[in-house]
């Protein structure tokens, strides 16, 4: 009785789930939601090809450098690297002297304390320090951006969707707002202080277009021309660095460890194979067919006066 009481309970419980999603379908067909500004102009990330890409990918250090450069010289004003040391930039290519004196040249000096007075103070930093932050707080760093308070990029090449790609497409999709949008929503108007970016989720961002024109950032003889397209490649690809400096290392681990498993997994299955090979399967009586089954059926029937 129970039991039918349960399946009965069961049985209700799916139907009104049944019932729901169908009410909730036909709600949806009949009267989908309005369409969007952000839904209708949004734009996907551009397509962007790096040598770290892929499972055989590696680091450009000359890329590396130079979007270190643009970093330093465009971004530090705003975002901080507060996962990254300087001697990080060791991996970059830079030797011990030039680490120092891009540490002790950094704008922002570090958060200490004076020895002599136990006061708050700064000092240069040296290459143990992590990039230090170019507000003193969080108060200060929306005070300087309208509200608005800049990320810290150590990881934003992993923290957004599309990672390299977005940061890339980013930079370099700012653009006036599209008289379409305007016409088909009349109320989706860039709001003063913002600046429309059709990659960004909801179309305007507060951070104004950071590269604005070629040479903003000079290069080294032997480099790219510093175009804006070129400077969005190379912070993006350093970018990729913060956020994964080991890929180099875990790609060349990677590819051993997977010829590992494939060898061994073939080793077992003839190891497997050489030892059951004149092994032959047994399947053991049950039920009636038992040997002891059987005798005591035997029994019991010669003592009923049965005869099998």
């Amino acid at each position: 009785m129970i039991r039918w009481i349960a399946r009965l309970i069961g049985f209700a419980f799916v139907v009104v789930l049944l019932w729901a999603l169908g009410s909730n379908l036909k709600a949806y067909f009949q009267s989908p939601p309005p369409a969007t500004a952000e839904h209708e102009f949004h734009k996907e990330p551009k397509e962007l090809h790096l040598a770290s890409n892929g499972p055989f990918g590696r680091f450009d250090k000359q890329q590396l450098q130079r979007g270190f450069q643009v970093y330093k010289e465009v971004c530090s004003g705003c975002h901080s690297l507060n996962r990254v040391a300087f001697r990080d930039l060791h991996a970059l290519g830079y030797n011990e002297a030039e680490v120092k004196a891009i540490a002790n040249q950094w704008p922002t000096e570090v958060a200490s304390i004076n020895p002599e007075t136990g006061e708050p103070a700064t000092r240069k930093a040296i290459p143990s320090d992590y990039f230090p932050s170019p507000y003193a707080n969080e108060t200060a760093g929306r005070a300087a951006n309208n509200n608005a308070l800049p990320p810290d990029l150590s990881l934003m090449a992993k923290a957004r969707e599309g990672g390299a790609a977005y940061i890339y497409s980013l930079l370099t999709g700012y653009q006036n707002q599209p008289a379409a949008l305007l016409k088909e929503f009349p109320t989706a108007k860039t709001p003063a202080g913002l600046h429309y970016n059709p990659y960004f989720a909801n179309l305007n961002l507060a951070m104004p277009q950071p590269l604005t024109s070629e040479g903003q950032v000079t290069y080294a003889p032997g480099n790219p021309k510093p175009t804006v397209d070129q400077m969005a490649k190379d912070v993006a690809a350093f970018l990729v660095w913060t956020a994964e400096p080991n890929l180099q290392g875990r790609h060349k681990a990677g590819w051993p460890v997977i010829l590992f498993l494939i060898v061994a997994t073939i080793l077992a299955y003839l190891s497997y194979r050489n030892i059951w090979a004149e092994a032959k399967r047994k399947v053991a009586p049950v039920g009636p067919m038992d040997p002891a089954n059987k005798a005591k059926r035997t029994r019991a029937s010669k003592k009923a006066g049965i005869d099998e």
